[in-house]
C-alpha cells in the first residue's frame, strides 16, 4: 500500500511554531500558509499547491495545459501552462519550449526549469521560489532574445475561465468583469501573418484576480518594474482557450528578464471537504456495497458515518451506521471505507458524513436494468458518421463527409498520431479521391476521425455483447440507404446490430477500395481538426476534384498546415463545384499504410460480426467472413508489416493475431485456428490481462485439456496480481498514470473478471466485476458523481463530445475520468470540459461499457 509520510501536519507545525510566539494559541493566517518545498518537488501550504513543470510540457497531442507553473487552489487546479509562449494565447498545436532539465533546491527553496526553442535558437529558464506565503517567479536569459522573437516571446500564465466566471478583477485598481463570453478591449487583430491575434481587455503592473473571492483571489504584481501585465481571453482564438495573464520579454537584455510576485489567498485552517465516493446509480439487494472516503490530508476522520433510508413522506431513520475503517494514504489523501453490504431492504438511501448527505440512490433488483440504454439509444446514433442523425425536434447532425476520403502523402508525419513512411501501400497518387469509403463508422471520439483500431475494437465488444447478453432493444431507425438515423422511433431491427453493421460497414470499406485495412481517415487541414457543432459542415460534402481546383499544383504538406484554427480558404477565390464534385480542398485524408496489427484487427472484429449480422444483412455477414479468412491466408503468406506510429497503427501484433485466431476460431470451427491459439497462447502468456484474457477464455471450448490446464494455472497467477492493485489505491481497480485517464482500463478489469469468473469461479470472484463499475458509477477518486453522462443522480455533463462547446453532453457517453496529473493530483473537471485526457468521449468505452453492465446484472440474477 502506498503511504505518505506524516510529514506534511508535523513539518507545518514544526515551521509554524519557529515563526510565531510561543504563548500564540493559534497561528495567524500567514505563517499557516507559508509554502514548502515538500519532497514530492512541489510548493504546498495547507489551502494551495503550486506545481512547478511537475509534468513534462508538451507530448504526442502538444499543449495538453498540465505543465509549466501551476497553481492548485483550495483542492481545484485553476491555473496552468506558467511558461514562455510566444503568442498571447496559444492553440492547442502552438510550439511549447522543450524541457531541457529541472533542478530542484530544498536548501533554496528553488525549482529551476532549462527549456529551449530549438527552431529558433532560444533557451531560457524559469525559476520559481517563495517568499513566505508568495510564491516569485521569474524569467532567466544567458543570450538576449532573438530579434524574431521581440514582441512575441513572453511569460504566459493560464487561468479556467470556469473557475472565475462572474467573478470581478483589478487592474492597477481599475475594476472590470471576466467576461462569460469570448471578449477582447478593441477588438481582434490581424498581425503580419494574416492570422487573428486578440487585444487585452486588462493591463496593469499589478492584477488581482477575483478581490471578492477568497478561495479564488490571485494577486499578480510585475516587480522588475519595466514589464506591463496584460490579461487576455483565449476563448477569442478557440473554445478551449482560458484567460492568460501575459508579460513580454524586453529585447536586449540578459540575467532575470520578467519576474511576478503570486500572492495566492488562502482561507486559514482551511481544509478540503470530504468526498464520499457511492453509486450514483444505487446497489442491487446482493451487491457488495461500501463507500469510501476521501479525506484531506490534514483532516481528522468522523467517528461516524451513517446509512439512511428515506421514506415517502420525506423522513428518514438511520438503518445503519458505523466508525469508519481506516485505509490509508493514496496520493495526496487519505482514505476511510463504509460496508454496508448487510442493507439488502429495496428503498431509498443517502449517506450521512459530518454535515454531509449526498443524493439518494436505490437499493433494488432493477437499479441496473436500464443504465446501459442511453448508450446505444444516444450516444452511438450520435457518432454515426455519413448519417443524418434526428430526435424528435433536434437534428443532432448531418451527412457528415460524403466526400470521404483523399490519398494523405509519403513521408508525412500529420497531427493527432497519424503519419506515412515511404510506402502508401496503394496505388492512388497523393491526394487523389478513394472512392467507396463514404459509408459507416463511428465518429472515432470528441472528433470525426475514423479510426480504425477504435472501428473494430467497438465492432467486437458489441459482438460479444450480443452473443453473450443478448440485448434485443429496438428503439432506433436506422436506413443506411437514405443515411438516416432517427433515435426513440423502433423500425423493428435490433438497435445492437444494426450498429455492428454500421462499424462493419466502414471496415468494410477499406477492403473493397483499397484492399486491406488502413489507420484511419482523418481532418487534412489543422483549421478542420478541432471543429465543433454539426459535422455535415465539417467539409463541403463534394468530391475534391483538382481540375477544378486553380491551386491544385500548390497542394502539398507545409506551411498551409500551420496551427490556426482561422481556415485559410476563407481568403481564397471561391471554388467551382457542379452538385457533386468542386474544386475546394477539404476533403479528409485517408492514411492507408497495410500494417498487419490492423489486418488481424480488422478480421477479428469481421469474422465476429458474421456471426450476428444474419437477421438483418446475409449478405454482408457472408462477406465479412469471406473478408477475415482471405485477411488471414494473405499474412500467412507474406512477413508482416510491423510499420508503428502512434497510437493509430494497431495493437501488438501478437495480440492481434490471437484476436483474428479465436473469432475465426469460435466462427469456422477450423483446426488451422486452434493450432494458431495454441503457438498464440505462448507468446501473449505474459499479458494475461484485458483482450487477451478474453479470447483466451472464449477459446477455451474448443481446445484441449492441456490447454485449459494452462489457462488455469494462468488464472491463478493473475488473481494474486490483483492485490498488488488492492494494496495500491482503495478502490482496488487499477488506476492508470498518463495523459489519458483510465475508465478504460477499469472497465477492461471489470470484463476480463467476468470472462474469467464465467470459467473459474472458484478463482475470480463475482465482487470484481461490480467494484469496476462501481468506480464507474461515482466510487472514485476526486469526485463522486458518475462518469456515464446523463446516468445516475449525478454524472459528468459537461464532457469532451461534439457539443462540448455548449457544455452539454450526450448521454451514455463514458468519460475517460479521473486524470492523476504528476505528481499526486487526481482531477476529472466537472465544469471544463475541453479536457480530453478526462472528459472525451470514445467509442471503445461505449461497446465496453454495454457489456461491463450486462455482465454484472448477469451476474446478480444469478
Amino acid at each position: 500500500m502506498q503511504k505518505l509520510s506524516s510529514w506534511r501536519p508535523l513539518v507545518k507545525a514544526i515551521v509554524i511554531s519557529g515563526l510565531i510566539s510561543a504563548c500564540a494559541q493559534q497561528p495567524n493566517s500567514h505563517s499557516y500558509n507559508a509554502f514548502l518545498l515538500n519532497e514530492k518537488a512541489y510548493f504546498d501550504s495547507a489551502a494551495v499547491d503550486v506545481f512547478a513543470f511537475s509534468s513534462k510540457p508538451g507530448g504526442l497531442f502538444f499543449d495538453s495545459k498540465t505543465a509549466g507553473i501551476e497553481i492548485v487552489h483550495h483542492g481545484e487546479r485553476t491555473a496552468t501552462n506558467g511558461d514562455v509562449r510566444l503568442l498571447h494565447t496559444p492553440e492547442q498545436w502552438d510550439g511549447m519550449g522543450q524541457l531541457v532539465s529541472r533542478e530542484v533546491n530544498s536548501q533554496t527553496n528553488t525549482i529551476t526549469t532549462q527549456l529551449a526553442y530549438p527552431e529558433h535558437n532560444f533557451s531560457y529558464a524559469v525559476k520559481a521560489t517563495t517568499q513566505g506565503d508568495k510564491v516569485i517567479i521569474s524569467v532567466h536569459l544567458d543570450k538576449p532574445l532573438p530579434t524574431n522573437l521581440v514582441g512575441q516571446a513572453g511569460f504566459n500564465m493560464e487561468f479556467v475561465p470556469a473557475e472565475y466566471w462572474d467573478k470581478a478583477y483589478l487592474a492597477d485598481g481599475k475594476p472590470g468583469q471576466f467576461p462569460r463570453s469570448a471578449s477582447t478591449t478593441n477588438g481582434m487583430r490581424m498581425n503580419d501573418n494574416g492570422l487573428t491575434e486578440p487585444t487585452p481587455f486588462a493591463t496593469g503592473k499589478t492584477l488581482v484576480l477575483a478581490p471578492e473571492d477568497p478561495t479564488r483571489r490571485v494577486t499578480i504584481t510585475e516587480t522588475l518594474g519595466d514589464g506591463e501585465l496584460m490579461l487576455f481571453d483565449g476563448r477569442t482564438k478557440a473554445q478551449n482557450g482560458w484567460y492568460v495573464v501575459r508579460d513580454l520579454i524586453p529585447a536586449g537584455r540578459t540575467g532575470k528578464v520578467v519576474e511576478w510576485s503570486l500572492d495566492i489567498s488562502a482561507l486559514p485552517n482551511w481544509v478540503r471537504q470530504p468526498v464520499v465516493g457511492y453509486s450514483q446509480v444505487g446497489y442491487h439487494p446482493k451487491q457488495p456495497k461500501q463507500a469510501i472516503i476521501e479525506l484531506d490530508s490534514n483532516d481528522t476522520p468522523k467517528q461516524r458515518i451513517e446509512l439512511l433510508k428515506i421514506n415517502a413522506d420525506g423522513s428518514h431513520q438511520t438503518v445503519h451506521s458505523a466508525k469508519p475503517n481506516l485505509w490509508g494514504n493514496y496520493l495526496r489523501y487519505q482514505y476511510a471505507t463504509f460496508d454496508f453490504s448487510e442493507i439488502t431492504e429495496p428503498g431509498l438511501y443517502q449517506l450521512r458524513y459530518g454535515k454531509q448527505t449526498t443524493h439518494t440512490f436505490p437499493i433494488d433488483n432493477s437499479v441496473l436494468a436500464k443504465v446501459w440504454q442511453p448508450t446505444l439509444d444516444f450516444f452511438f446514433p450520435v457518432q454515426m458518421d455519413h448519417m443524418l442523425v434526428r430526435e424528435a425536434y433536434r437534428v443532432w447532425h448531418g451527412r457528415s463527409h460524403m466526400d470521404d476520403a483523399l490519398q494523405a502523402p509519403a513521408n508525412y508525419e500529420h497531427f493527432d498520431l497519424y503519419a506515412h513512411g515511404e510506402a502508401l501501400d496503394t496505388h492512388f497518387e497523393p491526394f487523389e479521391h478513394i472512392d467507396g469509403l463514404n459509408y459507416g463508422g463511428w465518429y472515432d471520439a470528441g472528433d470525426y476521425d475514423i479510426r480504425t483500431q477504435s472501428q473494430y475494437h467497438t465492432v467486437q465488444g458489441l459482438v460479444h455483447a450480443v452473443e453473450e447478453f443478448g440485448i434485443e432493444r429496438d428503439n432506433t431507425t436506422v436506413d443506411q440507404a437514405k443515411k438516416f438515423t432517427e433515435i426513440n422511433r423502433p423500425d423493428g431491427k435490433q438497435d445492437i446490430l444494426q450498429q455492428i453493421e454500421h462499424g462493419v460497414l466502414a471496415l468494410i470499406a477499406q477492403h473493397r477500395a483499397i484492399g486491406h485495412a488502413i489507420p484511419g481517415i482523418v481532418a487534412g487541414r489543422l483549421y478542420q481538426y478541432p471543429h465543433l457543432g454539426d459535422g455535415s459542415t465539417k467539409t463541403d460534402n463534394m468530391i475534391y476534384d483538382a481540375s477544378m481546383d486553380p491551386h491544385a499544383a500548390e497542394r502539398a504538406v507545409g506551411k498551409m498546415y500551420q496551427p490556426s484554427t482561422v481556415d485559410p480558404t476563407s481568403t481564397e477565390e471561391l471554388m467551382p463545384e457542379n452538385g457533386t464534385h468542386s474544386g475546394r480542398f477539404d476533403d479528409r485524408w485517408a492514411f492507408t499504410t497495410n500494417t498487419s496489427a490492423l489486418n488481424y484487427g480488422s478480421a477479428a472484429a469481421l469474422a465476429a460480426a458474421s456471426r450476428v449480422l444474419g437477421p438483418i444483412n446475409q449478405a454482408l455477414a457472408e462477406e465479412s467472413l469471406m473478408t477475415a479468412k482471405k485477411v488471414w491466408e494473405y499474412e500467412k503468406n507474406r512477413q508482416p508489416n510491423t510499420y508503428r506510429f502512434g497510437n493509430t497503427t494497431g495493437g501488438k501484433l501478437e495480440e492481434e493475431k490471437l484476436k483474428a485466431a479465436v473469432e475465426l476460431l469460435i466462427t469456422t470451427q477450423d483446426t488451422r485456428y486452434t493450432q494458431a491459439v495454441n503457438e498464440l497462447l505462448h507468446q501473449v502468456e505474459d499479458n494475461y490481462h484485458g483482450d487477451n484474457v478474453a479470447m483466451l477464455i472464449l477459446a477455451l471450448p474448443y481446445m484441449d485439456e492441456a490447454y485449459a490446464s494452462k489457462i488455469r494455472m494462468l488464472t491463478e497467477k493473475y488473481r494474486e496480481q490483483i492485490v498488488n492493485i488492492e494494496q495500491d489505491n482503495p478502490y482496488g481497480v487499477p488506476i492508470t498514470r498518463g495523459g489519458w485517464a483510465g475508465n478504460g482500463s477499469v472497465m477492461g478489469f471489470g470484463i476480463t473478471n467476468y470472462w474469467l469468473n464465467k470459467a473459474f469461479p472458484d478463482i475470480v470472484e463475482k465482487e470484481l466485476v461490480y467494484r469496476s463499475l462501481n468506480y464507474i458509477f461515482g466510487t472514485h477518486p476526486d469526485s463522486n458523481y458518475s462518469f456515464a453522462s446523463g446516468i445516475g443522480a449525478k454524472s459528468q455533463t459537461a464532457a469532451y463530445g461534439s457539443n462540448r462547446a455548449d457544455f452539454s453532453f450526450i448521454p451514455g457517453g463514458v468519460v475517460p475520468g479521473v486524470l492523476v496529473l504528476p505528481p499526486d493530483l487526481p482531477e476529472n473537471k466537472s465544469n471544463w470540459p475541453f479536457f480530453w485526457g478526462q472528459n472525451e468521449y470514445v467509442i471503445p468505452m461505449g461497446s465496453r461499457y454495454l457489456f461491463l453492465t450486462h455482465a454484472a446484472q448477469a451476474l446478480l440474477q444469478k
